[in-house]
């Protein structure tokens, strides 16, 4: 019994033609798949001695100049004033003179173009120094723009006024120079490098800035000290790229010797960036302590030395630093030449021949 009732005899002739067709189809298919796998081997043949090819050869030619060729774009290195008393000197340049003498001459401040870690414990005075350099460079005309990592903006500000005060700046007449990006109360400035890097080429672009300080760099890699040196290569090349002076603060951890550029995160800063400095307290606990610095018991001794600067010359002797009671720090003689003072002076210095 069939439903739609006997199958025309044309309609089965129509379904023969159509299976002769259907193979000959069937044919060409295969026929057309053989092609592709040939294709797809000889493709993949060449793909794979060409991967061999980069493999063995790696060279990145653009990398490669010779000196000459950089000749234009070499940065002049000069000094840009610190504000702080006694460090302006500390950075030299040599020269050599119409004899063909080799001659050092001081560039009056922080080098140009250099990006310099200032390190210590607590109390020792980086942030000082590097509010009176931007407080400085701006009251110079130059746009400066300041990272707070530590404490909120609007209290960042009040301590620079402050400084600009004891100083004697007028702080409104150099505040509009000062541009002052939050990262304390933005986690995602402090965790997400990208963003804090975008923010920065906007600020500095923006603004025009000169000079950058990011006060602390410690704190964009709390808790995740592995990352220190990715993080800081990171700024490095993105400062150096926008041609800015810059300053660095770093804390020191208990542990870590006072006079080295160790640091919070290793020695990754000091390694990376231009140079460091370093600065150093010791209190007065013992009666030789006592009489070799010519203090009471309890006072302290602050000490500051630069360890290294790739961009110029520098003092290598320990200074002795003082900050005063409005807030200011100052750089003054070489603790050696200030040991043999309090000895000529029969107020300490024992034990200097």
């Amino acid at each position: 019994m069939t439903i739609f009732g006997p199958v025309p005899s044309s309609f089965k002739r129509n379904i023969y033609h159509s299976t002769k067709f259907n193979k000959k189809i069937g044919r060409a298919k295969k026929l057309l798949i053989f092609c592709f796998q040939v294709l797809y081997y000889y493709w993949g043949e060449a793909k794979m001695r060409k991967d061999n090819d980069d493999k063995q050869n790696k060279t990145q030619n653009q990398s490669i100049y010779l000196a000459s060729q950089l000749r234009g774009e070499i940065p002049q290195i000069t000094g840009l004033k610190t504000g702080v008393e006694g460090l302006d000197n500390l950075f030299f340049v040599t020269y050599l003179d119409k004899k063909g003498k080799p001659q050092i001459k001081p560039i009056g401040g922080f080098p140009s173009f250099g990006i310099i870690n200032i390190t210590g414990i607590p109390d020792t005075g980086k942030s000082l120094m590097a509010e009176q350099f931007a407080l400085t460079q701006a009251s110079l005309g130059h746009a400066v723009c300041f990272v707070t990592v530590e404490q909120p903006a609007v209290f960042a500000v009040a301590g620079l006024r402050n400084r600009a005060a004891s100083m004697g700046l007028d702080f409104e007449a150099i505040e509009e120079r000062l541009v002052i990006i939050d990262a304390s109360t933005n986690p995602v400035l402090r965790e997400d490098l990208s963003s804090l890097l975008d923010t920065l080429a906007y600020a500095i672009k923006s603004y025009k800035t000169r000079v950058t300080i990011i006060d602390s760099i410690t704190g964009l890699y709390e808790a995740r000290e592995m990352m220190a040196r990715m993080i800081v290569r990171a700024l490095f090349t993105f400062l150096k790229k926008w041609r800015q002076t810059a300053l660095f603060i770093s804390q020191k951890r208990s542990g870590h010797e006072e006079l080295t550029a160790e640091a919070a995160g290793g020695y990754a800063v000091g390694h990376i960036l231009d140079g460091t400095i370093v600065l150093f307290k010791k209190e007065i606990m013992s009666r030789y302590d006592q009489s070799l610095y010519g203090k009471e018991i309890g006072d302290l001794i602050r000490l500051l030395r630069i360890d290294g600067c790739r961009l110029c010359g520098h003092d290598p002797r320990v200074h002795v630093v003082e900050i005063l009671e409005n807030g200011i720090i100052k750089i003054k003689e070489p603790l050696e030449t200030y040991l043999r003072k309090l000895k000529k002076e029969g107020k300490g210095g024992q034990n200097i021949e």
